[in-house]
């Protein structure tokens, strides 16, 4: 029905097919290479993907000299390129927050020489194989289909969903979003999606959500573009609302919503990556770009749907780690 396609329209390579060989790890290690972490946030998915990164890295010998998070604002992130390029990293592992305005700060760190690997989105007018060595991102369509399913099962055939969307250039959110509209097209036309919602500044997305639950408060379920900020601004949103109907199925792993999924509240079910692959395929990645090996140009990890049914081995495969306690506490209630 759908497939995930790179930002160039490329055909996705499988994290599994990237490999090294043991010649080949030597001669990373024999490099002694040091990378930057560029991040857009801090979150239980950024620490998954740093520690994959960390894992994957400590056999190659490279070392992490800089780890910076924008907290979603592209002026802090070209901010923080710049600092992080002050340590000369061999390799810089990334995701852009914007793929417009912090397109030139990368651009001077590829022509400085250091090797990009990026996570999910690429910086406007960059190429694989001349500006940067590949991407790294989820099976984007995958998880909005998955997604679609759990929605359909949340709301029923003939139920009401709001469907809250990234309203903003956004290679991975903008390709979920899509998916999943198209998978309630043609596989659940049933499912009236009555209510939709942009949600351009995730810091505001309660803001941003209230007026279209309070306008619709019979909805069965919402689909939220990603959980932190937004998924959580959407549950809280609901709460200030004082609706308990309306169930949220979400994307991507977050505590909070999963502490309200455990306590067997208004979360319905998360579409997660394993953001652990993801950070130790962006490893891998990066040992091409060193060696000089032709990288992949698109990279996918396969996604995962957890309910409370499967909440902790969902970490486990997610994250790499068991879920916190307060979450654990909430499952033995």
């Amino acid at each position: 029905m759908g497939r995930t396609l790179g930002p160039n329209g490329e055909r996705a390579t499988p994290a599994s097919a990237l490999t090294l060989t043991p010649r080949e790890v030597a001669a990373v290690r024999a490099g002694h290479h040091d990378a930057a972490l560029v991040w857009h946030e801090d979150s239980d998915f950024t620490t998954a993907v740093t520690a994959g990164v960390r894992d994957a890295f400590r056999p190659l010998g490279i070392r992490v000299v800089a780890q910076t998070s924008a907290g979603f604002d592209p002026a802090k992130q070209k901010s923080d390129i710049e600092t992080a390029m002050a340590r000369r990293p061999d390799v810089m592992l990334t995701l852009p927050v914007d793929p417009v305005l912090t397109a030139s700060a990368y651009r001077q760190a590829a022509r400085e020489g250091t090797r990009i690997v990026l996570l999910s989105n690429v910086p406007r007018g960059m190429r694989p194989g001349r500006d940067y060595v590949g991407v790294v991102t989820d099976d984007l369509f995958d998880m909005g289909r998955r997604a679609a399913d759990a929605i359909a099962a949340a709301a029923g055939d003939g139920g009401e969903v709001g469907y809250f969307f990234r309203d903003a250039d956004s290679f991975v959110a903008n390709q979920r979003d899509r998916a999943f509209l198209k998978t309630m097209t043609t596989t659940y036309p049933g499912i009236d999606v009555d209510v939709t919602q942009g949600i351009a500044d995730p810091n505001t997305a309660q803001a941003q959500a209230s007026g279209a639950i309070v306008r619709a408060p019979d909805l069965d379920a919402v689909y939220v573009t990603f959980s932190e900020p937004v998924g959580d601004g959407v549950l809280a949103a609901l709460r200030a609302a004082s609706n308990t109907r309306t169930k949220i199925v979400s994307l991507d792993l977050d505590e909070p919503l999963a502490l309200d999924m455990a306590r067997r509240g208004q979360t319905f079910a998360l579409i997660a990556d394993r953001a652990y692959d993801l950070g130790r395929a962006m490893a891998t990645s990066a040992a091409y770009g060193l060696l000089g090996k032709p990288a992949p140009p698109f990279v996918v990890v396969p996604a995962l749907t957890i309910t409370r049914s499967n909440l902790v081995e969902g970490y486990r495969e997610s994250l790499h780690r068991d879920p916190p306690a307060s979450v654990l506490e909430a499952l033995r209630g």
